[in-house]
């Protein structure tokens, strides 16, 4: 359904559908762990995310409804910064 209504909007844009393995705890630690090393910084106007971020805690989300921003911002960085670490690779010597 997703990838229709944003087909919709514009049919080629890069979509890549994503399910989740993990909670969202487990999935947004790999993500609070870049925050804490200041390897993330807010753009202006993300006032809403910053305020669900708020409202995160070790036992779930505090607030009403879903903390859909968060979540969103939790799958973009880990594809964007988490995945490719993941298939990093230290250069090898070749043996002759």
């Amino acid at each position: 359904m997703v990838e229709t209504i944003v087909r919709q909007i514009d049919p080629l844009i890069s979509y890549r559908g994503v399910n989740a393995r993990r909670g969202k705890i487990a999935r947004a630690e790999p993500v609070a762990a870049l925050y804490e090393q200041m390897r993330i910084k807010h753009a202006r106007g993300l006032g809403e995310l910053e305020d669900q971020m708020c409202l995160m805690t070790r036992a779930g989300f505090v607030g009403q409804g879903s903390p859909d921003r968060v979540d969103a911002l939790v799958w973009a960085m880990h594809e964007l910064m988490i995945a490719p670490a993941k298939a990093w690779q230290a250069p090898r010597l070749r043996r002759l």
